[in-house]
């Protein structure tokens, strides 16, 4: 990798950062950019999510300042995400360059029919199943993501952040800020995993993660300051984006 094109690395990742701390979907647009600068595909996905667990640290900070983190009621969230998500970056080893590619296309396809489907007035309610089905349906939904999650992440928090609002009672904010939390421990696993498979690029990793730190760490700070409202907003705004984006590619 030329100098050159670690600078956009570097830029992207803290501009994805920035802003996926309320949107997610940051590995949508970093891992495809790794592929385009000939980076191995499963050192990219490996060298990707080290980065991520930094980030993820970096956002859950401000989070825990202000208080908006409830980590024993998202224990058993902890619990279910770190044995998805390990047995999701299991996975890689098994999968060839050639089908973590397509896994990647996948995603990105998924992702864009989820932002265009998704609204809260398609969110499933309380009287239609009650609460504590509706909390089932959230813990599966939240289990299978974390495979996904361990597996590639792209598009994940921002799946998991609809999923808790629409299956968990959670406002946008508890969502974003849980998901920032349980993200943690998402990346971490599977990162761990990539390290024992010999996977990971420490040296681009480590100055993507200092770079991915930096950028969530700021939003972060800015996040914990918004409103429901605010926060709803860019999330729709960003995911929209990323949806146009993202169909533009395939077309």
């Amino acid at each position: 990798m030329t100098t050159f094109e670690l600078i956009i690395l570097v830029v992207l990742f803290l501009i994805t950062s920035f802003i996926g701390v309320v949107t997610g979907s940051n590995s949508l647009i970093t891992v495809p950019v790794m592929f385009q600068f000939g980076i191995d595909e499963k050192t990219a996905v490996a060298t990707n999510m080290f980065g991520l667990t930094f980030m993820s640290i970096g956002a859950t900070i401000p989070f825990v300042r202000q208080g908006k983190i409830d980590a024993r009621k998202l224990s058993p969230l902890v619990i279910l995400t770190l044995i998805g998500s390990a047995i999701g970056a299991a996975l890689v080893g098994f999968i060839s360059n050639q089908s973590i590619k397509l896994i990647v296309s996948i995603a990105m396809i998924a992702v864009v029919i989820f932002t265009v489907l998704w609204t809260e007035k398609s969110q499933p309610t309380a009287a239609a199943g009650g609460v504590k089905k509706l909390r089932i349906i959230g813990f599966i939904a939240a289990f299978f993501l974390a495979i996904y999650g361990g597996l590639y992440s792209g598009g994940y928090v921002t799946v998991l952040t609809a999923t808790f609002v629409a299956f968990l009672g959670m406002t946008y904010s508890e969502s974003v800020a849980a998901t920032k939390f349980v993200n943690v421990f998402s990346s971490s696993i599977a990162t761990l995993v990539f390290m024992w498979q010999g996977l990971v690029d420490y040296k681009l990793g480590a100055i993507l993660a200092v770079t991915m730190f930096v950028g969530a760490y700021a939003g972060a700070n800015y996040a914990a300051k918004m409103n429901d409202v605010w926060l709803k907003r860019i999330f729709f705004v960003a995911v929209l984006l990323l949806a146009l984006k993202t169909l533009y590619d395939f077309l």
